[in-house]
């Protein structure tokens, strides 16, 4: 029988993407079925979706679709299992585990709906749950075409892919391949995204990490944990600061590009939209929304959980219904229609700098002084949104993250980043000041139309009342003390 020929992808991040390349047997059939999955319908959809959402409104370049990453994360997941090979030196690990983290990798994203996490913030707001892309990955692996090509693999090779997509926390080093704060997917998008959107900060020798890469024993106690240890992925010494770049490299993305304001905004347009969409179907009003009877929206709202609707729906599914919702007998959606199409986005308040603005810091702040100053601050933005019912005007944005997950327990020791150290092996936030005290990232916004001149002032009114209120209770409970 004469073996597949290589395949070649180029791509912007890794140059060439090769499939079929190796001489190792197990390793050609895993890419040549893998070269097949790529052109199923499921996969072929991701073509159709960004994988930055609204991001190109702010970014031009920012084109690129989950189709692409996808096929990076492969890559890169098949850089790590080398890296794995190595460290091992080709005996005593698991060569069906790298498969199906490989295949896994590249596959994690097809549950992905249209404009990718935006439309999953829709999904929650319905109480949609069994449409979280996870969920939706795993029947798209299970329930299309896809499960048979796996299954070429091994009878029960679709079925381990399925379940490795939605792992968290990864159970050992092969699941961190593809679910961990140094995984493949992560690898990609970080390179990916700047490159694409043109943001200069935020840079990390990728190439570097993967070549000091390597499987060690790393202790799990804690103060819950009697001892112990297990292997899992280690960064050698030389990788400490670029490690370190990483970790920042991917926090300055939030900030700079995933949550850009009028990204944002965006988003909470599109929701408002789908959402206005939904009710008007469930009311049985879907003629007032602009879109026919058997257009992808309409029968999507109808039966969310039928696969073939969700496979219906991608990015191009909205841009062009937009010239028939944007003519819609409904208001709402016309307004809201008009507003992606011109993108005559809405004004951005920033409720989190104003409650920062009431409570300034000391000119000789502490660190434990700053971290209850910016309590304050995010238990005030709380207060407004538990008033955000007065003013339903507004779309209201909130968003925390941490930039890096410290160890905690040992079920989470897979999901660390660890350096190797001649006095041991130690978890990335013990040996960098800079990751231990990096502060998490939060948004609290408020977005209203261009002419509401009112809703800022009301929002300040709030902030200002409960900044106040809870400096009397503290003076209160500092007098009765």
């Amino acid at each position: 029988m004469t073996a597949a020929k290589v395949q070649r992808i180029r791509d912007p991040v890794h140059n060439l993407i090769e499939f079929g390349a190796t001489t190792n047997a197990d390793q050609h059939q895993l890419e040549h079925v893998l070269w097949e999955v790529i052109k199923t319908r499921p996969f072929q959809r991701l073509r159709r979706i960004k994988q930055l959402g609204f991001s190109e409104l702010v970014f031009p370049g920012a084109t690129h679709t989950r189709f692409a990453h996808s096929v990076g994360v492969f890559h890169t997941a098949r850089k790590l299992t080398a890296a794995i090979d190595r460290s091992f030196g080709g005996v005593g690990y698991s060569a069906q585990k790298c498969r199906v983290a490989m295949a896994a990798a590249m596959v994690h994203d097809l549950g992905h709906g249209m404009f990718s996490h935006a439309f999953e913030s829709v999904m929650k707001s319905l109480g949609l749950t069994e449409t979280k892309h996870e969920r939706i990955s795993q029947r798209m692996i299970r329930e299309t075409e896809i499960a048979g090509l796996l299954n070429q693999l091994g009878g029960s090779f679709a079925e381990e892919v399925a379940a490795l997509v939605a792992i968290k926390p990864p159970r050992d080093f092969y699941d961190a391949i593809v679910a961990s704060q140094f995984d493949a997917d992560r690898l990609d998008y970080m390179q990916r995204d700047r490159m694409m959107t043109g943001v200069g900060s935020g840079a990390a020798d990728v190439e570097w990490l993967l070549r000091n890469l390597e499987v060690e024993n790393v202790p799990i106690a804690s103060d819950d944990d009697a001892g112990g240890s297990v292997q899992t992925l280690v960064l050698g010494p030389k990788a400490y600061h670029v490690a370190e770049s990483y970790v920042l490299a991917l926090f300055h993305l939030y900030p700079n590009v995933y949550f850009h304001k009028a990204t944002r905004g965006a988003e909470r347009v599109f929701e408002a939209l789908i959402l206005r969409v939904f009710k008007l179907v469930r009311e049985d009003h879907a003629g007032k929304a602009g879109l026919p009877a058997n257009h992808p929206l309409i029968a999507f709202a109808a039966a969310p959980e039928k696969l073939d609707r969700i496979l219906d729906l991608d990015d191009a599914t909205l841009w062009g219904a937009l010239p028939m919702l944007t003519g819609a007998e409904d208001p709402e959606v016309c307004r809201l229609a008009r507003q992606l199409r011109d993108r005559n986005l809405l004004r951005c308040i920033d409720i989190w700098s104003m409650a920062a603005e009431e409570l300034p810091p000391e000119r000789r702040e502490d660190s434990g002084s700053r971290r209850a100053r910016l309590d304050r601050i995010d238990k005030a933005c709380d207060r407004v949104i538990e008033r955000k019912a007065e003013l339903p005007d507004a779309l209201f944005d909130t968003y925390k993250r941490n930039p890096y997950e410290r160890f905690q327990k040992a079920d989470t020791v897979f999901n660390q980043i660890h350096i190797k150290q001649p006095g041991g092996v130690r978890d990335m936030a013990q040996l960098s000041a800079v990751v231990a005290s990096a502060e998490p990232f939060r948004i609290c916004r408020a977005y209203v139309r261009r002419d509401d001149m009112n809703t800022e002032g009301v929002l300040r009114n709030i902030v200002r009342t409960s900044v106040g209120s809870a400096t009397d209770r503290e003076n209160r409970v500092g007098t009765t003390t």
